[in-house]
Protein backbone atom coordinates (compact mmCIF):
# COMPACT_ATOMS: atom_id res chain seq x y z
CA UNK A 1 0.00 0.00 0.00
CA UNK A 2 1.04 3.80 -0.89
CA UNK A 3 0.97 6.17 2.08
CA UNK A 4 -2.70 7.34 0.79
CA UNK A 5 -4.17 3.59 1.38
CA UNK A 6 -2.28 2.92 4.60
CA UNK A 7 -3.75 6.35 6.14
CA UNK A 8 -6.95 5.21 4.83
CA UNK A 9 -6.76 1.69 6.51
CA UNK A 10 -5.72 3.64 9.89
CA UNK A 11 -9.15 5.28 9.18
CA UNK A 12 -11.36 2.38 8.93
CA UNK A 13 -10.37 0.32 11.09
CA UNK A 14 -10.45 2.71 14.09
CA UNK A 15 -13.90 3.41 12.99
CA UNK A 16 -14.85 -0.53 12.39
CA UNK A 17 -11.92 -2.49 14.25
CA UNK A 18 -10.33 -3.58 11.16
CA UNK A 19 -10.23 -3.49 7.35
CA UNK A 20 -12.48 -6.17 6.01
CA UNK A 21 -14.98 -7.27 3.06
CA UNK A 22 -15.19 -4.83 0.95
CA UNK A 23 -12.56 -2.01 1.57
CA UNK A 24 -9.93 -4.51 1.07
CA UNK A 25 -11.46 -4.21 -2.54
CA UNK A 26 -11.90 -0.25 -2.47
CA UNK A 27 -8.49 0.64 -0.94
CA UNK A 28 -7.49 -0.19 -4.78
CA UNK A 29 -9.10 3.16 -5.39
CA UNK A 30 -8.07 5.63 -2.44
CA UNK A 31 -10.43 7.89 -3.72
CA UNK A 32 -13.08 5.73 -4.43
CA UNK A 33 -12.57 4.33 -1.20
CA UNK A 34 -13.16 7.16 1.15
CA UNK A 35 -16.04 8.42 -0.69
CA UNK A 36 -17.78 5.63 -0.15
CA UNK A 37 -16.52 4.54 3.56
CA UNK A 38 -17.69 8.46 4.23
CA UNK A 39 -21.18 7.77 2.64
CA UNK A 40 -21.03 4.12 4.44
CA UNK A 41 -20.67 5.50 7.57
CA UNK A 42 -23.46 7.96 7.44
CA UNK A 43 -25.87 5.54 6.12
CA UNK A 44 -24.60 2.89 9.05
CA UNK A 45 -24.34 5.46 12.21
CA UNK A 46 -25.40 8.70 11.48
CA UNK A 47 -28.72 9.12 9.24
CA UNK A 48 -32.10 10.21 10.50
CA UNK A 49 -33.19 6.27 10.28
CA UNK A 50 -33.87 4.46 14.00
CA UNK A 51 -30.88 1.61 14.13
CA UNK A 52 -33.10 -1.18 13.68
CA UNK A 53 -34.35 0.57 9.96
CA UNK A 54 -31.12 1.37 9.39
CA UNK A 55 -30.01 -2.25 9.79
CA UNK A 56 -33.26 -3.61 7.91
CA UNK A 57 -31.93 -1.64 4.65
CA UNK A 58 -28.98 -3.26 4.98
CA UNK A 59 -30.57 -6.41 5.18
CA UNK A 60 -32.80 -5.72 2.12
CA UNK A 61 -30.67 -4.48 0.12
CA UNK A 62 -27.85 -7.39 0.94
CA UNK A 63 -30.88 -9.99 -0.11
CA UNK A 64 -31.34 -7.79 -3.38
CA UNK A 65 -27.66 -8.52 -4.68
CA UNK A 66 -27.46 -11.73 -2.57
CA UNK A 67 -25.03 -10.29 -0.88
CA UNK A 68 -23.55 -13.01 1.88
CA UNK A 69 -21.27 -11.46 3.16
CA UNK A 70 -22.87 -8.54 4.40
CA UNK A 71 -25.95 -10.55 5.43
CA UNK A 72 -24.24 -12.40 7.65
CA UNK A 73 -22.41 -9.55 9.19
CA UNK A 74 -25.48 -7.30 10.42
CA UNK A 75 -28.12 -10.46 10.66
CA UNK A 76 -27.67 -10.47 14.46
CA UNK A 77 -27.39 -6.91 14.71
CA UNK A 78 -30.48 -6.46 12.65
CA UNK A 79 -32.05 -8.47 15.27
CA UNK A 80 -30.61 -7.42 18.34
CA UNK A 81 -31.79 -3.96 17.42
CA UNK A 82 -35.39 -4.81 17.34
CA UNK A 83 -35.68 -6.21 13.86
CA UNK A 84 -38.40 -9.47 14.36
CA UNK A 85 -36.35 -12.65 13.76
CA UNK A 86 -40.17 -13.81 11.71
CA UNK A 87 -39.17 -10.57 8.99
CA UNK A 88 -35.47 -11.65 9.01
CA UNK A 89 -36.52 -15.07 7.65
CA UNK A 90 -38.77 -14.22 5.39
CA UNK A 91 -37.19 -11.68 3.77
CA UNK A 92 -33.90 -14.35 3.63
CA UNK A 93 -36.40 -16.45 1.98
CA UNK A 94 -37.49 -13.80 -0.26
CA UNK A 95 -41.51 -14.31 1.49
CA UNK A 96 -43.28 -11.23 2.37
CA UNK A 97 -42.09 -10.17 5.76
CA UNK A 98 -44.99 -8.56 8.15
CA UNK A 99 -44.25 -5.95 11.06
CA UNK A 100 -46.04 -5.44 13.43
CA UNK A 101 -45.37 -1.42 13.76
CA UNK A 102 -47.31 0.24 11.28
CA UNK A 103 -44.19 2.75 10.51
CA UNK A 104 -42.02 -0.58 9.97
CA UNK A 105 -44.30 -2.01 7.90
CA UNK A 106 -44.68 1.24 5.44
CA UNK A 107 -40.75 1.48 5.60
CA UNK A 108 -40.32 -2.41 4.64
CA UNK A 109 -42.89 -1.63 1.76
CA UNK A 110 -41.49 1.27 0.62
CA UNK A 111 -37.65 -0.19 0.46
CA UNK A 112 -39.06 -3.15 -1.31
CA UNK A 113 -40.66 -1.48 -3.70
CA UNK A 114 -37.93 0.85 -4.75
CA UNK A 115 -35.58 -2.62 -5.03
CA UNK A 116 -37.87 -4.57 -6.98
CA UNK A 117 -39.91 -2.21 -8.88
CA UNK A 118 -37.46 0.44 -9.34
CA UNK A 119 -40.51 3.11 -7.94
CA UNK A 120 -42.93 3.21 -5.74
CA UNK A 121 -46.66 3.93 -5.43
CA UNK A 122 -48.07 7.07 -4.64
CA UNK A 123 -49.84 5.17 -1.80
CA UNK A 124 -46.90 3.87 -0.78
CA UNK A 125 -44.30 7.15 -0.77
CA UNK A 126 -47.29 8.38 1.02
CA UNK A 127 -47.31 6.44 3.87
CA UNK A 128 -43.63 6.21 4.29
CA UNK A 129 -43.58 9.86 4.11
CA UNK A 130 -45.83 10.34 6.81
CA UNK A 131 -44.07 8.33 9.53
CA UNK A 132 -40.23 9.76 8.16
CA UNK A 133 -40.71 12.81 6.42
CA UNK A 134 -39.03 14.10 3.70
CA UNK A 135 -35.41 13.59 5.45
CA UNK A 136 -35.54 10.24 6.44
CA UNK A 137 -36.87 9.29 2.99
CA UNK A 138 -34.04 10.73 1.07
CA UNK A 139 -31.89 9.17 3.83
CA UNK A 140 -33.47 5.83 3.41
CA UNK A 141 -32.69 5.79 -0.91
CA UNK A 142 -28.98 6.93 0.47
CA UNK A 143 -28.51 3.86 2.51
CA UNK A 144 -29.89 2.03 -0.32
CA UNK A 145 -28.11 2.85 -2.68
CA UNK A 146 -25.00 2.37 -0.34
CA UNK A 147 -25.72 -0.95 0.40
CA UNK A 148 -26.35 -1.83 -3.07
CA UNK A 149 -23.00 -0.69 -4.30
CA UNK A 150 -21.91 -2.50 -0.85
CA UNK A 151 -23.46 -5.78 -2.21
CA UNK A 152 -22.32 -4.80 -6.03
CA UNK A 153 -18.51 -4.57 -5.16
CA UNK A 154 -18.54 -7.99 -2.74
CA UNK A 155 -20.25 -10.02 -5.45
CA UNK A 156 -18.10 -8.92 -8.42
CA UNK A 157 -14.87 -8.78 -5.96
CA UNK A 158 -16.03 -12.22 -4.75
CA UNK A 159 -15.33 -11.19 -0.64
CA UNK A 160 -14.94 -13.68 1.78
CA UNK A 161 -18.43 -15.72 1.56
CA UNK A 162 -17.24 -16.91 5.36
CA UNK A 163 -16.91 -20.39 5.35
CA UNK A 164 -17.46 -21.17 9.29
CA UNK A 165 -21.25 -19.45 8.56
CA UNK A 166 -24.39 -21.05 6.84
CA UNK A 167 -24.87 -19.96 3.57
CA UNK A 168 -27.75 -17.60 4.61
CA UNK A 169 -30.09 -17.51 1.17
CA UNK A 170 -31.49 -21.23 0.11
CA UNK A 171 -31.54 -19.71 -3.42
CA UNK A 172 -27.79 -19.25 -3.72
CA UNK A 173 -24.14 -21.11 -2.81
CA UNK A 174 -20.79 -19.55 -4.02
CA UNK A 175 -20.96 -16.73 -5.93
CA UNK A 176 -23.65 -18.59 -8.32
CA UNK A 177 -27.28 -19.29 -7.69
CA UNK A 178 -28.86 -22.79 -7.40
CA UNK A 179 -32.11 -24.76 -8.84
CA UNK A 180 -34.07 -26.61 -6.77
CA UNK A 181 -32.31 -29.61 -7.41
CA UNK A 182 -29.00 -28.16 -6.53
CA UNK A 183 -27.06 -27.73 -9.72
CA UNK A 184 -25.67 -23.60 -9.75
CA UNK A 185 -25.64 -21.39 -12.86
CA UNK A 186 -22.32 -21.30 -12.48
CA UNK A 187 -19.29 -23.37 -12.34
Amino acid sequence: MDQRQKELAARIAGRRGAVRGPFRVWLHSPKMCERAESLGAFARFDCSLPKHLRELTLLMAARNWDAQYSWNAHVHQAIEAGVPEAAVKAIAEKREAVFDNPADQAFYQFCKEILEEHFVTDETFAAAQEHFGSKGLVDTIGALGNFTMLGMCLNTFQVDLQADKEPPFPDVRGYGRVTPDGDGDRP
